[in-house]
């Protein structure tokens, strides 16, 4: 399966570096994740992830094109989940429906983060993904 551009750039410096280095980027994607915009931030519009350890919501919005919005709201004290929002906002930014319907499952294994997360957060991963794709078909009627 194809993966966008941005987040295939992502996913190979994850895949080269070593685990000490994963760690460290995972926590810098945490710091880069865009905050929420106030007129989302207590809208309730949010989906909960409740498979991730941390109180993590997203939100998937389908604009002009078919291009895709991500949102996410994760608190910093849960820099992991985080950091797999931030890869999942920048990677993804841009991409559009059928570019994210089409991503894998489980790209998220080609990252290499189960040498440093555990595997219940990864299995939060792959909910995050879940519920992208399942919103995006929910509003394209698919």
């Amino acid at each position: 399966m194809a993966v966008p551009e941005k987040l295939a750039q992502i996913v190979s410096l994850f895949a080269a570096v070593p685990k000490t280095v994963k760690l460290q980027a995972l926590l810098d994607y945490s710091r880069r994740l865009p905050e929420l915009p106030p007129e989302l931030a207590d809208s309730g519009r949010f989906e909960r992830v409740e498979e991730c350890q941390s109180p993590l919501f997203l939100r998937a919005d389908i604009g002009p094109d078919d291009v895709v919005k991500l949102w996410f709201d994760a608190p910093a004290e849960a820099p992991t989940t985080r950091g797999f929002a931030g890869i999942l906002a920048e990677g993804l930014e841009g991409a559009t429906v059928e570019e994210i319907l089409e991503l894998s499952d489980d790209f998220y294994a080609e990252l290499g983060l189960d040498e440093v997360v555990s595997p219940l957060r990864m299995r939060g991963m792959g909910s995050m993904v879940f519920r992208i794709k399942r919103q995006l078909r929910e509003q394209a009627g698919l």
